[in-house]
């Protein structure tokens, strides 16, 4: 929720003998003080006895005791001036415009927002009013709320001056209604159009009955009664033309209602509206709506949480419009339309998966959401705000979850990570692109096509893992970057390291990356030879890669290819290595043979034995059941191995 005034500061200001101080001592004695000082003392209204229940301090001015920087610093401190002047005193009403209203732009500035309240007291000695009269004084200065005729001496509306002074601040006319142009202002009117968006959950452009009561919920924490919505329909549709169609409001109709409500001096109910969307006093979002503070522990993750899938799913639903399952250029941008900008570039449509028109499935939708808050989740928290998720749920927190640090997963050897974050490695026109293109199905042919200068270092798609569909991003580090690497920096769940078979100096680079960077780390690191369509050409090193992978206790180079048909396997292999690094010795024997059917039959029947426990205990039980094989598989597996790949045939 926006953060609201923590506090009301009321100064009193006004020519001598109007009856400032008289003002102050009736509203607190509720009786009229005959003797009175010089100046009241300042004065706190605690919170549970005021009408908006908020604490509001009153300050008394007094030209006998304080002096012009003293008087200029209250104006500078308060949150609202109210102007004192006589009725029954014309030279005090001249000088609410030949002096005090020029003396507040003086101290405040000529464009200050500081809501000024003209109080006309001693309304007990004339039958005479003069609000008409002031009247045009509200028209000359737009910083003037409004106008109260009091007396100190009877009492009367001496309670009402300091309400309409505290609901000035707490609900201001300036930045929501023009009093000239008789409607509201254009910010006003842009951020209850975006409200408007929000609340048309099935995007036909109306608000429903179901759609209005949520609504009232929201804001009120109370339906309307259906009589009264039914009443405020009919008002709705006899002062506004299409402002309801097919028994709905539409955005016209809604906004003429928050229009009715100012002009009729029920600022709080559109602002009430306006503070449970998050909008502060400048209708810009609060920062406290917008970002909440997430706070991510050194080796901890980001990941959405099934709150947030669904919410971003029905979103999907929402705007595909033709329900064809793809986002059109115009329906994303109808999606967004809540949003200041645009968060997606034509970049997108190579990171996630999209139609042969190139637009975004609800597959590529979400896993683009997956990356978001997986490298900025303070973005996506932002953006979950701009996109309405807050109106049904308290906050954006509750999309979110942290998973626990990896040092823990490696010492539980379990982990309930469902995105693995795998860092791409490896020397130029190695075929690091078409690697990256190939996680989303394309092939060598689609890569050729692609505009280059929209090509992203990411991409991102699911990928199943002994049954279980887990998030694989692939970033492709910068070449020139690699060198100059922190561990910080390198921190992902499994690096790859991509060499040439065509390029015998391809294969260098690789060695070079891993002895600097992953030889001493716990991170898993797959070796992949690309263009393996190609026959491989002795590399400029002095090992050949089968021989470094063996030394160093790697899986052996895992080939490549896109030309026409992706080779999925290096991606499952990725993502599994990610899954299980407390194993990955043992899991690289799996990986790199061809398993038996006693195996496989084993390892599923052990998976069978954990299904009906919690999520976190599936990894554990898939873990374990890996283990405990393992140890029994490993001759056999050994004897049972396909036959070796053809470079270490040559070799």
């Amino acid at each position: 929720m926006a953060s609201f005034k923590r506090d009301v500061r009321i100064l009193l200001v006004g020519d001598e003998k109007v009856g400032k101080t008289s003002l102050i001592l009736s509203l607190v004695s509720e009786e009229f003080a005959e003797e009175v000082p010089p100046r009241a003392e300042e004065i706190t209204i605690p919170a549970d006895v005021t009408p908006e229940h908020v604490p509001t301090c009153i300050v008394d001015y007094s030209g006998q005791e304080q002096d012009e920087s003293c008087l200029q610093d209250e104006i500078r401190k308060c949150s609202v001036v109210c102007i004192v002047y006589s009725v029954v005193d014309e030279d005090s009403i001249q000088r609410l415009t030949t002096y005090w209203l020029p003396y507040l732009r003086f101290t405040l500035g000529e464009e200050h927002r500081t809501p000024v309240i003209l109080v006309g007291n001693k309304v007990d000695m004339t039958e005479v009013h003069t609000l008409e009269s002031i009247l045009p004084i509200m028209n000359d200065f737009a910083e003037v709320e409004t106008c109260v005729e009091c007396s100190a001496k009877t009492l009367k509306n001496i309670s009402e001056v300091f309400y309409y002074a505290q609901k000035a601040v707490l609900h201001p006319t300036a930045p929501v209604y023009n009093p000239d142009e008789k409607e509201l202002t254009l910010p006003a009117r842009q951020a209850l159009a975006r409200i408007f968006r929000i609340c048309d959950l099935d995007n036909d452009n109306l608000l429903s009955d179901d759609e209005i009561n949520m609504f009232q919920l929201k804001c009120f924490n109370a339906p309307l009664h259906p009589q009264a919505l039914e009443d405020v329909k009919a008002i709705v549709k006899k002062n506004v033309q299409d402002g309801i169609i097919k028994d709905g409001v539409t955005l016209k109709g809604f906004l003429f209602l928050n229009t009715l409500f100012i002009q009729k001096g029920r600022h709080e109910t559109t602002w009430t509206v306006l503070r449970k969307f998050g909008y502060e006093d400048t209708l810009q979002l609060s920062q406290e709506y917008i970002a909440p503070k997430v706070n991510v522990a050194l080796g901890c993750t980001t990941e959405l949480t099934a709150q947030g899938y669904q919410f971003l799913a029905r979103l999907f639903d929402k705007y595909d419009e033709d329900r064809d399952g793809c986002l059109s250029p115009t329906e994303l941008q109808n999606l967004f339309s809540t949003c200041p900008i645009m968060p997606w570039g034509p970049d997108v449509n190579n990171t996630v998966s999209t139609n042969v028109e190139g637009w975004v499935t609800m597959d590529g939708y979400l896993a683009q959401w997956t990356l978001t808050t997986l490298l900025d989740v303070t973005r996506a928290v932002e953006f979950l705000a701009y996109l309405g998720y807050n109106y049904q749920h308290e906050n954006q927190l509750s999309a979110i979850h942290i998973t626990r640090e990896k040092k823990i997963d490696l010492e539980k050897r379990q982990t309930a990570r469902n995105v693995f974050r795998c860092h791409v490695l490896g020397a130029k026109s190695v075929g690091k692109t078409a690697l990256l293109q190939g996680l989303l199905q394309r092939n060598l042919r689609y890569v050729a096509t692609l505009n280059r200068q929209n090509l992203s270092n990411f991409t991102i798609n699911t990928v199943q893992v002994y049954g279980q569909e887990k998030y694989l991003m692939l970033h492709e580090v910068d070449m020139m970057m690699c060198e100059m690497l922190t561990p910080t920096e390198l921190d992902c769940d499994v690096a790859c390291l991509v060499y040439d078979v065509t390029n015998p100096r391809s294969f260098e680079f690789c060695a070079r990356m891993y002895l600097k960077h992953f030889i001493d780390c716990k991170i898993p690191t797959l070796i992949v030879a690309s263009k393996a369509e190609y026959p491989e050409v002795r590399q400029d090193y002095e090992l050949t890669p089968a021989q470094f992978c063996s030394r160093f206790k790697l899986p052996p180079p895992q080939r490549f290819t896109c030309i026409d048909k992706v080779n999925h396997d290096v991606y499952v292999k990725l993502a599994t290595m990610a899954a299980y690094p407390n194993l990955k010795r043992l899991v690289h024997m799996l990986l790199v043979h061809q398993r038996p059917l006693w195996l496989e039959e084993r390892i599923r029947h052990m998976k069978g034995l954990f299904q009906s426990g919690a999520h976190s205990y599936v990894h554990a039980g898939v873990g374990l059941a890996v283990a405990a094989l393992l140890g029994v598989a490993l001759y056999k597996v050994a004897t049972s191995s396909s036959s070796p790949s053809p470079s270490a045939l040559r070799r």
